[in-house]
């Protein structure tokens, strides 16, 4: 008689708001052709009697932030998360919550990703600074020594598990200075032709998507703009904060460099030693440089085709590069009936594909994610080319 194998079950935790934006339904039925169960998580209980899970797969990061925030019910929720984790150092984690811990924190990120080696292959980060006083004197003397300079946008210095996470600020001025609203990180603003690539990373896969994005500013006299980053770069945006002025329509974009993006993905896997990761980067008018700007953990993936195949096989690759992992999947078994991508030369030029719709960063709390929903569509292709390709890095 066969001996049966193991069960393999991924439990997950995320929004409801944002099962039902992946079509989470859809995801359970892939899973079953891969010989997985999926089981959503109760936090409000220990997990010991939940399991056994092979990999655990989540969207926390609003509830971690409620917890540094000294949120009692979240302090509780996380608990039970870790306690888990600690106890059963043969379940894999997508993704590990000390690293997701690195991006809650903007200030801490973009200094993570300033020290790395980058800088290099002709991308950097912008000039930053951390603002913790309300003294306009203080303030200016800070962002003169950093380098910063006018106009720079202020953003939140936390990043996710609250509602002005994405509410910024540009800044033009001295003057202006008193718009600050610390704690905050002040970043220089760098002209980019109001085009945001977004890259969109699943393991050892990652797919581009160009967005709108602010237009090119000066520094100036006018008023202080406030805005939500969402309202600005969601793909169907029409903000005026968009439109080119007539000057700059003149202006040329550059088309992004596949190599580069490629860097870019691998060195922040590699620093940031996570899977699931949304980046944003644009290419500086007039010098071709590329900045990045932001970076998200599990993103909405909007436009992302085929993501649910991409996710498996992040899943997949995790499970079977996990240290502790007593079972490994049989991958030559016939259930799987969804082939593995290898990452091969053949592979990484394959699926192109126009732009999909805006990616928002989603609550991890009850009140579900923090953006609204969004139709999907089908773009025809403009001047940038995006495609899904693969990569080579080190698992976490």
């Amino acid at each position: 008689m066969t001996e049966s194998k193991p069960s393999r079950v991924i439990g997950y935790w995320m929004s409801e708001k944002k099962s039902q934006k992946l079509n989470w339904t859809e995801f359970g039925s892939v899973c079953r052709k891969y010989g997985f169960d999926l089981v959503k998580l109760d936090l409000n209980q220990p997990l010991e009697g939940q399991g056994p899970f092979t990999v655990i797969l989540h969207k926390l990061t609003d509830i971690i932030a409620l917890t540094n925030q000294g949120d009692p019910k979240a302090r509780v929720m996380i608990s039970h998360v870790e306690s888990y984790i600690n106890d059963h150092p043969e379940v894999a984690i997508i993704d590990p919550l000390d690293n997701v811990r690195k991006l809650l924190d903007r200030y801490r990120y973009y200094s993570i990703i300033h020290n790395s080696d980058l800088e290099k292959a002709d991308v950097f980060m912008p000039s930053f600074v951390e603002l913790t006083s309300s003294d306009c004197k203080e303030n200016l003397k800070t962002l003169r020594l950093a380098g910063v300079d006018f106009p720079f946008v202020c953003k939140p210095s936390v990043a996710h598990g609250s509602s002005n996470a994405h509410k910024m600020a540009v800044i033009f001025n001295e003057k202006g200075v008193k718009d600050c609203r610390p704690p905050c990180v002040a970043q220089s603003f760098i002209n980019h032709n109001a085009i945001l690539y977004k890259i969109y990373l699943v393991g050892d896969e990652y797919f581009v998507v160009d967005r709108p994005s602010l237009k090119n500013f000066y520094p100036s006299d006018r008023e202080t703009i406030f805005f939500d980053s969402h309202d600005v770069s969601k793909a169907d945006s029409t903000s005026s904060l968009s439109i080119l002025d007539p000057s700059d329509k003149m202006i040329l974009p550059s088309r992004p460099d596949p190599a580069k993006l490629q860097r870019i993905v691998c060195t922040l896997r590699k620093e940031l030693g996570m899977s699931l990761l949304g980046i944003d980067v644009i290419i500086e008018n007039g010098s071709g440089r590329y900045g990045i700007i932001d970076i998200n953990a599990y993103p909405g993936y909007d436009g992302y085709p085929n993501f649910f195949d991409s996710l498996m096989n992040c899943i997949l690759e995790t499970v079977n590069h996990h240290p502790c992992t007593v079972y490994k999947p049989d991958l030559s078994s016939t259930q799987f009936c969804l082939p593995l991508t290898k990452h091969t030369a053949e592979s990484k030029n394959s699926h192109i594909m126009s732009p999909g719709s805006g990616d928002q960063d989603d609550s991890g709390f009850d009140t579900g994610d923090s953006s609204d929903e969004k139709k999907k569509r089908n773009l025809s292709v403009g001047s940038t080319t995006v495609s899904r390709r693969s990569i080579t890095t080190t698992s976490e």
